[in-house]
């Protein structure tokens, strides 16, 4: 389960569900459609909140008050800062979903030279896009006390989010890398074929889906705490993978993290 919850806020106790809302900032939308995909489970999650505004379903604006910001998407300009920082100014809890909202994901390869493109591209409308800054995940302008990882997201570890959002629960967090849950399951390493795979540098819980499925891990769970990037390149080396190609994967969803040299910057 790739989650980590940053501390225990309980919402529930006031005679009333919790109250909802679920915002986008630059993303594909995907983590929100995945939270469908609970299935059968969907009007469980329903019953036990209020969930007053959907940004991908909804027309009208977002109410004013609220106790859950659920977010998907990386923070790419002015307005979406400041409306961030609002969200963060009236509710109780914060929860980021995907990797975009955690870690930056593909909107944080953006190289810098991007803020230009705009208005090359709409000379008399300079500002068509917002004016942009360098993207950011959501952590890196307000305080998030929950997370879900991936691209996209596990619907289920979303649930078990929310619930600790709304019931209050002691932190959680992994510091360990995919590799360990590989070695637990006995799985063949891709290094081994000469493979590139970021399991020895990413956070492990998300049950190596994609390694179980035959295909190396991308990194969308973000580096680990614990990762050696140092150590991963001699790995490559010694397995005869390209460290160059190792390090440009890496960008792909780790753009924002300062452990991640970025050679476009």
């Amino acid at each position: 389960m790739t989650t980590t919850e940053l501390s225990g806020i309980g919402v529930r106790g006031q005679g009333r569900p919790a109250r909802v809302v679920v915002a986008s900032f630059a993303s594909c939308f995907g983590c929100q459609l995945q939270i469908t995909n609970i299935e059968q489970h969907l009007m469980d999650v329903l019953g036990q909140i209020d969930l007053v505004y959907w940004q991908l379903t909804d027309s009208t604006p977002m109410p004013e008050e609220f106790d859950i910001a659920v977010i998907e998407g990386a923070v790419t300009t002015e307005q979406a800062e400041s409306q961030l920082k609002e969200l963060r100014s009236k509710a109780k809890a914060i929860i980021a979903i995907g990797s975009c909202a955690v870690t930056g994901g593909v909107p944080g390869m953006v190289s810098r030279d991007f803020y230009e493109r705009p208005s090359q591209v709409y000379p008399k409308v300079p500002h068509a896009c917002g004016k942009m800054i360098t993207p950011r995940p959501v952590s890196a302008i307000v305080n998030v006390d929950f997370e879900t990882r991936c691209c996209p997201i596990d619907p289920y570890d979303f649930v078990v989010m929310l619930q600790r959002a709304i019931y209050g629960s002691n932190k959680l967090a992994t510091t360990r890398t995919l590799c360990s849950d590989c070695k637990r399951n006995e799985t063949s390493c891709f290094f081994e074929d000469g493979t590139l795979c970021l399991g020895l540098v990413t956070s492990a819980g998300c049950g190596a889906r994609c390694v179980n499925l035959g295909r190396p891990c991308l990194g969308c769970a973000g580096l680990s705490p614990s990762a050696n990037l140092d150590s991963a390149r001699q790995c490559c080396e010694r397995y005869g993978v390209d460290a160059r190609a190792f390090d440009e994967r890496l960008q792909l969803f780790n753009q924002t993290n300062p452990a991640v040299e970025d050679s476009d910057r």
